[in-house]
C-alpha cells in the first residue's frame, strides 16, 4: 500500500475522482429515473450512452475534425461543443425511446414477468453494442482535441484544467434542470405519481405510457450529455466500453439509493472519488476492485443506499 502516493497525490486524485465520478453520474440518472418509475434495471442503458458517445464524435467528423484535430478559439470550441451536445442528446434520447417501444413496451401490454424484462433488456443491449461493434468495425474512434488538459489556475497546489470544470460544471448544470423537472413541472408531477402509484395515478388521468416515455427521453439526454464528455476527457471511443462504464453508474445509482436523483449525482462522485484513492493507494488495478467492493460493504450497513428516498416521494 502506497500511502505516500495517496497522500502526496490527494488532490489530483480527488479533481481526477470528481470528473469521472461526474460522468458515472449523469448516466445513473437513466437507472435510476427508470428503475423509480417501473421497477426495472434498465441494462441496455449503457448502449444508450454509446449512441451519444459516438453521435458526437460523427458530428464532429462531419465538420471535418478528426483525432488530429485540435481546435482554437472559445467561440469555434463553444460552437463545436453545443453542436455536439444537442446531437448527442438526440441520438441518446431516440435510441432510449426505440428501446422502450420495440423492447419494453409489448411486454407491459401482456403483463410479462420481471424476469422477461430483465432477458429483454440484457439481449438488448448485447444487440445494439453489438451493432456499433459491426458498424466500426470494432476500431477505436477518435475525437478531436476541443478543450485543453494544461492547467487554468491552482487550488492548495492542485492543477484545475478545463476539461474538469467542463464536465462537473455540466454534471451539476444537468442535475439540477432535471431535478427542477421532477420536482416544478406537470410532466414531473406524473412520473412522481407513476413511480409512487400507477393504477390510482391512471385513474387521476395519467397517461401512464406517456410518463414513460419521457422518462426514457430524460435519462437517454443525460446519457448523451454524459456520452460527450467521455470524447472530450478520453478522447478515444471503442463500442465496448459502455459495458463497464454503465454497470459502475448503476452501482452508483445503487450507492446513493436507486430510485433517487440527488442519491445519483452523490453516488457517482463518491464512486469516482473511491475508485481513484484506491488506484493511489493500491495501484491502477485495484480501481474497478475497489468500486464494486464499497458498493458491497456499503450496502451491508444501508441497504437502501446513502440517501435513500424513492422518486415517488420525492418533493415537490
Amino acid at each position: 500500500m502506497d500511502f505516500d502516493g495517496l497522500f502526496s497525490n490527494f488532490g489530483e486524485l480527488t479533481t481526477t475522482g470528481l470528473t469521472q465520478g461526474a460522468i458515472y453520474a449523469l448516466v445513473a440518472l437513466g437507472y435510476t429515473l427508470v428503475y423509480g418509475v417501473l421497477r426495472l434495471i434498465n441494462f441496455a442503458h449503457s448502449e444508450v450512452f454509446i449512441a451519444g458517445a459516438f453521435a458526437a464524435i460523427w458530428t464532429w467528423n462531419g465538420f471535418g475534425l478528426d483525432q488530429n484535430s485540435q481546435v482554437s478559439g472559445l467561440g469555434s470550441i463553444l460552437f463545436y461543443l453545443l453542436v455536439a451536445m444537442i446531437v448527442a442528446a438526440i441520438a441518446s434520447a431516440g435510441t432510449a425511446t426505440v428501446i422502450e417501444r420495440v423492447a419494453y413496451r409489448p411486454l407491459r401490454k401482456r403483463n410479462a414477468p420481471p424476469l422477461a424484462f430483465l432477458i429483454t433488456a440484457i439481449g438488448a443491449s448485447i444487440a445494439i453494442s453489438e451493432a456499433f461493434g459491426v458498424y466500426t468495425r470494432r476500431r477505436p474512434e477518435g475525437a478531436p482535441i476541443l478543450v485543453s488538459s494544461e492547467p487554468l489556475f491552482h487550488i492548495a497546489g492542485v492543477p484545475i484544467d478545463a476539461v474538469q470544470l467542463l464536465t462537473i460544471g455540466s454534471a451539476l448544470v444537468m442535475m439540477f434542470a432535471l431535478d427542477q423537472f421532477i420536482n416544478r413541472s406537470r410532466t414531473g408531477r406524473g412520473i412522481r405519481a407513476v413511480a409512487q402509484d400507477a393504477n390510482t395515478a391512471a385513474l387521476m388521468g395519467v397517461n401512464k405510457d406517456r410518463i414513460i416515455l419521457m422518462v426514457f427521453i430524460a435519462g437517454g439526454t443525460m446519457a448523451g450529455v454524459a456520452g460527450l464528455l467521455y470524447d472530450v476527457r478520453i478522447q478515444t471511443l471503442t463500442y465496448s466500453v459502455g459495458f463497464l462504464l454503465g454497470l459502475k453508474a448503476f452501482t452508483a445509482a445503487v450507492l446513493g439509493g436507486i430510485g433517487n436523483l440527488r442519491g445519483a449525482l452523490v453516488g457517482g462522485l463518491l464512486l469516482g472519488v473511491v475508485e481513484n484513492y484506491a488506484a493511489g493507494l493500491f495501484g491502477s488495478q485495484w480501481k474497478d476492485f475497489a468500486a464494486f467492493a464499497v458498493l458491497v460493504v456499503l450496502l451491508m450497513f444501508r441497504p437502501t443506499g446513502l440517501l435513500g428516498e424513492s422518486l415517488g416521494r420525492a418533493r415537490a
